[in-house]
């Protein structure tokens, strides 16, 4: 079971949730946008429950930024608890990693880069200057790195996205469809 958000949750509904084996998505920027709440997700991972990130799609966050996600999960939890180290930067990135691929009970193919699973990952362009110096290559994952940085994605061997340009489909002509949908919605208002 994947449940969604989780901002109302209780001590006694966080150990049954682990009890269930229960997995969470969260989706702080929605959240936030949509003043629901935020989600306590410390408390979840130290019940051992699995919690994963995720941008809740465009229509209650307006991105799907996975690098912003991971930054402003990773901040607000820090505020939340008023603790410098809480949700620190390998635990926010495992989480949207390791955490995605297990709460979609993909644990043992994707979510990592090991010998037998699929080769799903990004290149991202590190010579722009919000990325200079690289200290610590996994703080800078989460904390500097954006969406735009991105500039290959290959997905289970296949390169999807070379040098920023979708190899698989006419973009322009999705983005143009996507416009098209995008007006007949706005006009049923």
């Amino acid at each position: 079971v994947l449940a969604a958000h989780c901002v109302m949750l209780e001590d006694d509904e966080i150990r049954l949730l682990a009890e269930r084996g229960v997995k969470v998505a969260h989706c702080q920027e929605s959240n936030m946008k949509l003043a629901s709440g935020t989600a306590p997700v410390v408390k979840m991972l130290e019940a051992g429950i699995c919690v994963s990130i995720g941008t809740d799609g465009s229509a209650s966050n307006n991105d799907v930024d996975m690098f912003g996600e991971m930054n402003t999960v990773a901040k607000v939890h820090k505020v939340a608890r008023m603790d410098p180290t809480a949700m620190g930067a390998a635990t926010t990135l495992w989480a949207a990693t390791k955490g995605g691929a297990r709460a979609l009970g993909a644990g043992k193919m994707i979510g990592s880069l090991e010998v037998g699973r699929k080769a799903d990952l990004i290149v991202l362009d590190l010579n722009k200057p919000h990325l200079t110096p690289i200290y610590n290559p996994v703080s800078h994952l989460v904390y500097a790195a954006r969406g735009g940085d991105v500039v290959h994605s290959i997905i289970n061997g296949r390169v999807i996205m070379r040098s920023r340009k979708i190899t698989t489909v006419d973009e322009q002509a999705v983005l143009a469809e996507m416009g098209r949908v995008g007006r007949i919605i706005q006009d049923m208002k």
